[in-house]
């Protein structure tokens, strides 16, 4: 079970169905994840595009639908788990604004690549994950141009569980989860051809 923090939906409980193994965000974890969203990227959510990878049943999809976010991406490999999501968007009548990809992340992130570009991306791998994937996880974010230029890539792990990278900009604990946060590759100038003006010059 979790609560919808904010929103139109504020204070409405999800129960999934007892046989889904999951580990939705603890209520506690996710209003200071947030907290820390709106008082520091001062985001208007009704204007951005969120990525959710990982999705489990929507505690986070559902919350930024919740708080008028009209694109919500939910990526989501567990069958159950994504007509879970559907329906319950459904349910709440913000069907029109969650878009349910049943898909292994990995897959879908390297499937799709420099399409389309997010404000937010946030991730919840299993915590069983290995260094090495979340490494993965977090190359295939930031070099496939999934992150717009005032992005944010939130990824959740175990606290115990330590992040180098050097777009890695804050990590926030709270009991055994933590976030962390990164900022999107430095956007390359482009590089100038003298030969192209040459070129244009004998047309």
């Amino acid at each position: 079970m979790y609560r919808i923090i904010s929103g139109q939906w504020k204070a409405k409980r999800i129960s999934a169905p007892k046989n889904f193994d999951v580990r939705p965000t603890t209520d506690f974890a996710k209003e200071a994840l947030f907290s820390i969203i709106e008082n520091r990227y001062r985001l208007d959510f009704a204007s951005i595009s969120v990525l959710d990878l990982f999705a489990g049943i929507g505690s986070i999809s559902l919350e930024f639908a919740s708080r008028e976010c009209k694109d919500v991406t939910s990526v989501e490999m567990n069958p159950k788990h994504s007509a879970f999501i559907n329906a319950t968007a459904t349910e709440l009548e913000m069907g029109s604004q969650v878009n349910v990809q049943r898909a292994d992340v990995f897959d879908y992130l390297k499937k799709n690549r420099k399409r389309k570009s997010y404000e937010i991306i946030v991730a919840d791998p299993p915590f069983e994950t290995e260094i090495s994937k979340y490494n993965e996880l977090i190359s295939l974010v930031l070099n496939n141009n999934y992150l717009k230029e005032n992005g944010v890539f939130i990824l959740e792990h175990q606290s115990r569980t330590k992040l180098e990278h050097p777009n890695l900009t804050d990590t926030r604990k709270y009991g055994n989860v933590s976030f962390s946060f990164f900022k999107p590759n430095e956007q390359q100038p482009e590089t100038h051809n003298p030969e192209e003006d040459q070129d244009s010059t004998t047309l």
